[in-house]
């Protein structure tokens, strides 16, 4: 089996999502990879929200969302998660929030130490 077909256990990796308006993807993974991220997997998406919540951060939400997802190992996630709020945080056209997710088990990449 090559090394990068092994299913890499309790992994030191992390999910990044990233929903926001559509058309704005270059610079969320602009901002990425500035922090080392390597690329992304881009959908297409449609968001819903209640008045209450567009009324209370005071903003205009389109229905048209673009959702990013960005594998990135552990000890990047922050400095790779603050360089995307940044870029394209509620404050911004994109509009955009972030979150991470632990990631148990990967295949399909290879570690720098492989």
């Amino acid at each position: 089996m090559k090394k990068e077909e092994k299913i890499i256990n309790q992994t030191e990796f992390e999910c990044l999502v990233v929903i926001i308006n559509s058309g704005y993807s270059d610079v969320v993974m602009d901002a990425a990879r500035k922090e080392g991220a390597k690329g992304g997997t881009i959908l297409h998406a449609r968001g819903t929200a209640t008045k209450e919540l567009t009324s209370k951060f005071n903003i205009t939400l389109s229905p048209d969302k673009e959702l990013i997802l960005i594998l990135v190992h552990n000890s990047i996630r922050d400095k790779v998660l603050l360089s995307i709020n940044t870029a394209a945080g509620l404050g911004t056209d994109c509009q955009g929030i972030a979150f991470s997710l632990p990631v148990s088990d990967v295949c399909g990449i290879k570690r720098d130490s492989d």
